[in-house]
Order: structure tokens, then sequence, then C-alpha cells
């Protein structure tokens, strides 16, 4: 009981209670929903996530056929959901600090568009937008038997955009694990270079060696393995295009939907921190000799990231929330496949369950990914 009086202590057992309670509510809740379904002869628990699918999904983004199980429906809904997200929260970001850099813009004219932008991006419904975009592609591109070549092989339609794409006669699986492992190799190499050239004052090539070896991995797979790759070209058919790398309609209307109005919100964002960081540190950085752009990029962004941080982490949970929305335009995310799973299966209590703890679980990764990052980059007292 001594431990109680701890503050520490005292709070970790009151969240473990907390938890424990949720738990047993939870699970009150499921038996209770458990035994009235199963007295009205409607089947309950997660069985049938091992049936077949039998349904087809428009774009996934891992292989997926309808003789699959139910539980590989759920996991490409759950894969397009992530690739939407993640696309367009790196898009929205990209834009949102160009714009919030224009918004903070000496020349009046700049200013006014990036903050009429940020206006009209913010203050209308997202799902007005989706529905916007959407509609102007269906609407504004010709039909597939008059599709617009853009380029050799690449066509622009109402039905979407069609590039060729790039196959593998073993797959890809080897050639991207090589990439990844090399990335990872590369980056430690740079850093341990960087830290020693900055702890003895002396140039080491740190960074041909960290590229050097970053290409190794791949390399040794071709040499070893070999990578034969074929390119698949699309094909004008009079309705449909075949072959090819496939953009529909629906993922580029929901993918620019979500990525301006994620950088109208971190636009804002951007804006606020820049203006947060004391006016000596630019005059401090003229007195160096340092241009504009050079100051912003090397002293006043670096200070700013530390405060922009927080924020960004709300931004970034919200988008993935939103893609939810995708509904309404037809594209195939997880709350998409799940409707069609539940209209199937009669099954409405687990799928809802299943789905609800899949936007938990991406919340929280986000969430921990984020606080780590911004733990990283706090300022450590001494």
């Amino acid at each position: 009981m001594a431990l109680l009086h701890d503050v520490r202590y005292r709070a970790l057992f009151y969240q473990c209670l907390a938890v424990v309670f949720v738990v047993i509510l939870a699970w009150s809740m499921f038996t209770t929903a458990s035994q009235n379904l199963a007295k009205q002869d409607i089947a309950t628990g997660f069985g049938y996530l091992s049936r077949q699918a039998g349904f087809v999904i428009s774009e996934t983004a891992i292989a997926y056929e309808p003789t699959d199980t139910v539980a590989r429906a759920l996991l490409a809904g759950v894969a397009n959901t992530v690739k939407v997200s993640l696309l367009a929260a790196i898009l929205g970001t990209l834009i949102g600090l160009l714009v919030g850099i224009g918004r903070m813009s000496h020349n009046p004219l700049l200013q006014r568009v990036m903050l009429a932008y940020i206006e009209v991006m913010r203050n209308v419904p997202l799902l007005l937008y989706l529905l916007f975009w959407y509609a102007l592609i269906i609407n504004v591109l010709p039909p597939v038997r008059a599709a617009l070549a853009i380029a050799p092989s690449v066509y622009l339609s109402n039905s979407g955009l069609a590039i060729p794409a790039v196959s593998a006669a073993n797959g890809f699986t080897a050639p991207l694990l090589a990439v990844a492992t090399g990335l990872v190799i590369g980056f430690l190499t740079y850093r341990a270079a960087l830290r020693r050239r900055l702890a003895r004052g002396q140039s080491n090539h740190g960074g041909l060696i960290a590229i050097a070896l970053a290409i190794t991995p791949l390399l040794l797979v071709w040499l070893l393995y070999g990578i034969d790759l074929s390119w698949d070209l699309p094909q004008q058919g009079r309705f449909r295009l075949s072959g090819g790398l496939q953009i529909r309609p629906e993922f580029v209307a929901l993918l620019v939907g979500l990525a301006l109005n994620v950088s109208a919100n971190v636009a804002e964002i951007v804006r606020a921190g820049i203006q947060a960081i004391n006016k000596g540190q630019w005059e401090a950085s003229m007195a160096l000799g340092l241009s504009r752009g050079t100051a912003l990029r090397l002293i006043i962004l670096p200070q700013a990231l530390r405060i922009m941080i927080p924020p960004l982490t709300n931004i970034y949970l919200t988008v993935f929330k939103n893609s939810s929305l995708a509904i309404a335009i037809g594209y195939p995310d997880l709350v998409m496949v799940s409707n069609t799973i539940m209209n199937q299966t009669g099954q409405a209590m687990e799928t809802i369950a299943m789905f609800m703890g899949v936007y938990l679980g991406l919340s929280i990764a986000i969430s921990l990914l984020m606080n780590w990052y911004n733990a990283r980059m706090a300022l450590k007292e001494r």
C-alpha cells in the first residue's frame, strides 16, 4: 500500500484499473450480444473469415482474387486504405510546406493567393470536394473509345489513367527487400560518418560510402539471381483499356481530395511554426550573410519543426480516418469492403468491430511514431 502514496505508481495503478474495467465491460457487452443473437439463430463468431469471399474488388494494393478468403478481402481493404492515406499524407505535407512558406512571402499577390487557397480548402466539407473531383474526372475527360494518348502507351480517359507497368519474372519481393536493406545500411553508415566527421573535423567521404553500401544489396540480388524485367503496355479497346497499370478515377479523386485538404491544414501549421521563431534568428542569419531562402532552410525550419510536430500528428490521424469517406465515390477501402462482407455474411457486429480495431491500431501506431519523433527532435536540457 505504500506504493499508492507515490504519485507515479498511483497514476499507473489507476490507468491499469481503467483498462481492466473497459476490457471487462467490452467482454460483457460482446457476450450478451452473442447470446441474444444465438437465441435468434443468427450466426456469431469469426469463423466466416475462412470462407471464400466470392466478390470482386476493383482495385487492390495486394494480390486478391474472388476465390480468396474473407480475411484476405479485409486485408486488401486495409491495404487500400493505408495506400491512399499514406500517399495523401506525403503529398499533402509537401504541398502544405510550399503553401505555408508562400503564405509568409513578401510578395503581396503570392501571399493573398496562398491565403485564398487555404481558406477555400479548409472551409468546404471534404465530402463535397471528393464528389466534385470525381464528377470532374468522369464528366470532363473523354470516354475510353476517345481516350487521350498523352504519350506513347499512356492513355487518359474518364475510366482512369493507363500507363506502362514493369513486371518481373521472379516477382519484386527480393529486389524490394534488397532496396530496403540497402537504404537502412546506407542511412546508418551516413549517420555514423557524419558523427565522426563532426567529432574529428575531417572529411571521410561518408556520403559516397553510404551510396555504395546502399546499392550493394540490389547488385548482389541481380548478380546471384538475376532480375528479369519486362514492360506491360496498355492497349486501347473500344470499351476499355487493357494491360499496363490502371489508375482509376476513384483513387485519383480520393487522393487529390485528401491531399489538398491536408495541405491547407499543414500550410497553417507551417506558417504558425515559422512565426513562432524569434525574429532575432532571422536577423542573425542575415548578419551572417545568408539569403532568406538559405536561412529558412538551415535555421528557421529546423527550429520550427519542433513546434509543428504535435499538430501534424493530429493531421495525419485525421487523414487516415477521413479516408473512410471513400465509400461515397466507390473506392474499395476498408469500409466499403467491410460493408460488402456484412451484406454477404450478415455478421455486422464482428465486421464492424474488426474495422474499428484496424482504425484504432493505425491511429495508435501513428501516435507512437510521431511521439517518438517528437521526443527525438525535442531540445535536451542539460
